[in-house]
This record gives C-alpha cells, sequence and structure tokens, in this order.
C-alpha cells in the first residue's frame, strides 16, 4: 500500500514538475508573491499615513473678524488656514460644488456672547462621507474643544475658582498591549492568507491528477491496475498534500522576510514572525494540507472537464477561510473547543504566536490531532468514491 501510494505521488509531482507554466503558477505567484504584495501595500499605506502625522490640516473660516483669537490658535496648532467671505449658505454651496471641503463659520454674535461668558456657536461644515474632509473637521473639532475648554479654565480662575473643580474624575489610559499584540491589528489577514496561498499551491495538481486524467481518457487506464483504487487515490492526495506543504512552507518564510519591509516599529508595533514562529506556524498548519488535498479530490470525483473542477474547487477554497471570518467578526478567543475546528484552531494559533502569547500544547495537540483525523476521514472518503462503478461516466 505504502509503496504504491508513493509511486503514484512520484508520478503526479513529475508531471507536475515538467509542467513549467503550472508549478510557477502554483508555487512562485501564490507563495513568493502574495506576501510581497501584501507587506508592500502595507508598507505603502502606512508610510503615507506616517508622513500625514506632522502635515498641516487645511480649513477655511468665514468670519474671521469675529474671533480673531481662535483663528490664530488654530494656527498655532498646525492648521492652516484659509479666510474666505461668505455665510452658512455659501459654505454648503462650497462644499457641494467641491470648492471646499471642510468650512468653519464664525456667526457674527460670536463676539458678543463670548464676551458675556455665554456658549459661543461656531458651525463647522464638512462632508462626511469624504474621508479627508472628515479628518480635516475631527482635527478641527478637537482643536476648537481644547480652546473651549483653556477659555473655560481662564474664566474660572479670573472668579478665584480652581480650574480642577470642574474636572471631578480624570481618566488615565493604561495600555498593556505588547508590540507585537498591537500589530495583530493590522496583520489579522496574515492566517487567512497563510492558508488559501497553502491550498493554492495544490489546487492545479488535485485537478489535473483526477478531472484531467478523466478529461484525456488516462484515468480509466491507471484505475485498471492490479491495485486497489482507493490506493491510487490516496497517492494523488499525498502529491496534492506534498505541494501544499512546498506552498506553505515558501509562504511562511517569503513573509516573514516581506514584514521587515513594514515600518511597524514607527508606530509602536512589532512583526513577532521570527524563525522560531515560523517554524512553529509550519508545523501547525502542516496537517491542514491533507484536509485541502482530500477535500479538493472529493469535489472533483464530482466533475467532468478541468474547467468544472476548476469552477468548482475554486470555490471550495473559501469553505476552508470561513471560519477565520467568523472569528474576526465575533472576536472569538482561544479556547479548547475552538481547537477542535480545522481552520479556525489554525488561525487561534498564529494570532497567538503573532502575539508572541502562545497557546497551552493541549491546545496545539488538539488543532493538529482534529486537522489529521478530518484529512484522514476525508482521504477514506474520496478513496471510497473513486471505486463508483460509473465514475468514467
Amino acid at each position: 500500500m505504502i509503496r504504491t501510494i508513493l509511486t503514484v505521488m512520484a508520478k503526479e509531482l513529475r508531471e507536475t514538475l515538467r509542467d513549467r507554466r503550472t508549478f510557477i503558477s502554483s508555487i512562485v505567484t501564490g507563495p513568493l508573491l502574495v506576501p510581497l504584495f501584501f507587506s508592500g501595500a502595507m508598507s505603502l499605506s502606512l508610510k503615507q499615513n506616517l508622513g500625514k502625522i506632522d502635515e498641516e490640516i487645511r480649513i477655511t473660516v468665514v468670519g474671521e473678524r469675529n474671533a480673531p483669537n481662535l483663528v490664530q490658535y488654530l494656527r498655532e496648532h498646525g492648521m492652516d488656514v484659509t479666510l474666505r467671505q461668505g455665510d452658512a449658505d455659501k459654505a454648503r454651496e462650497w462644499i457641494a460644488s467641491g470648492a471646499e471641503s471642510a468650512v468653519l463659520v464664525i456667526p457674527d454674535a460670536f463676539g458678543e456672547r463670548f464676551r458675556a461668558s455665554d456658549p459661543a456657536r461656531v458651525l463647522l461644515f464638512a462632508d462626511g462621507a469624504d474621508n479627508e474632509a472628515d479628518k480635516r473637521a475631527d482635527r478641527t473639532r478637537r482643536l476648537l474643544q481644547n480652546y473651549g475648554g483653556m477659555i473655560g479654565a481662564m474664566r474660572l480662575q479670573v472668579r478665584g475658582v480652581s480650574p480642577l473643580v470642574a474636572q471631578a474624575v480624570v481618566v488615565e489610559d493604561v495600555d498593556v498591549s505588547t508590540p507585537s499584540g498591537r500589530a495583530t491589528l493590522i496583520l489579522g489577514m496574515l492566517s487567512y492568507i497563510i492558508l488559501l496561498v497553502m491550498l493554492m499551491g495544490g489546487l492545479y495538481l488535485a485537478i489535473d491528477a483526477t478531472a484531467g486524467e478523466r478529461e484525456r481518457g488516462s484515468l480509466e487506464s491507471l484505475l485498471t491496475a492490479p491495485v486497489p483504487r482507493e490506493h491510487l487515490i490516496y497517492g494523488k492526495v499525498a502529491g496534492a498534500a506534498a505541494l501544499m506543504s512546498l506552498a506553505l512552507a515558501l509562504v511562511c518564510l517569503t513573509t516573514s522576510q516581506a514584514l521587515g519591509i513594514v515600518p511597524l516599529e514607527q508606530i509602536g508595533m512589532s512583526a513577532n514572525f521570527g524563525p522560531d514562529v515560523v517554524a512553529k506556524v509550519f508545523i501547525t498548519v502542516l496537517p491542514f494540507t491533507l484536509v485541502g488535498a482530500s477535500a479538493m479530490t472529493i469535489v472533483a470525483s464530482f466533475t467532468r472537464s478541468y474547467k468544472e473542477a476548476q469552477t468548482w474547487l475554486g470555490i471550495m477554497m473559501l469553505v476552508p477561510t470561513l471560519p477565520i471570518a467568523i472569528a474576526g467578526v465575533l472576536n472569538v478567543k482561544p479556547t479548547l473547543a475552538w481547537m477542535a475546528v480545522p481552520s479556525m484552531s489554525q488561525h487561534l494559533v498564529i494570532q497567538g504566536l503573532l502575539k508572541a502569547e502562545p497557546l497551552p500544547a493541549t491546545y496545539l495537540a488538539v488543532s493538529m490531532a482534529s486537522t489529521l483525523a478530518l484529512g484522514v476521514a476525508l482521504a477514506w472518503v474520496a478513496g471510497r468514491l473513486y471505486r463508483r462503478e460509473g465514475l468514467m461516466g
């Protein structure tokens, strides 16, 4: 049995290696380029955002003469103030036409109410559906609140009242997260990428070794060999799993190197994805290669052509990633019960490793055992399906 499986596996791997286009698509395009693209896009986004931190925020002010000190305060705190003549209606027109994105209107009654120590109203116009405009309005709003707080404190001091009287409760934020833990906020999709790229590694072999051979007519002669059919199918499953294992190793190594270009340290984060974490991720996810290869072989057994198998397997590849999406939406925490759910358990383990908070050995054992058990069960089902007499249609 073992000899037959290894022989068929070697045959499938040789045929895949001969087809350079397919091999490059499986092993190069996914495992090597996807992590680079992911890290490059993240790096570019972070650099752009970091470059804008100290950038002046532009705001248009109407009625500057009604509050010259307020306008000067905005300028001294990083606002690029542009003065225009108009009113509230004009401000709406400017924003609607795109001429302005954020407009601060200071009414004529501002000065009178300000001198009377009454609440002085200002109007801040912005398009909340425009990210840039919303950012400008938010920055302006915070400065206006700070200005109001400063003036209020000065008024209390003039009246002989300590400004601390108005601060009944003072909240001090204490962030106990680690740099690697904070990094998971933007690296949360890493487990999804690793699993998806791993599955892509064996996709074409799984299709060609089943639906492809059926379409070419070579599967019938292979299944007439004097060995149990399921042993032949196990060899094909092993071949797809071997390519997935190679893709998994490459995507882990490439991701480790690619994350080095992401400037996480500049925002107080760090990517905990060194050699030891790479090895642990590889070992944890490795049993899932058998699940993916077996599931693809099962789906391919019901298809009649290469294109049909490609369509159905492309859809099927999304199924193992659904638990990851659920974990992200529901903020699932690691428990022993979740470790029995393949894909979900791998995601939770990877998240724990990224945070430098490895899970207990019991959790890892349950994750690997349950995933391996599912893979063996699916491989057995694939072997049974290929014993059908009507397999050749």
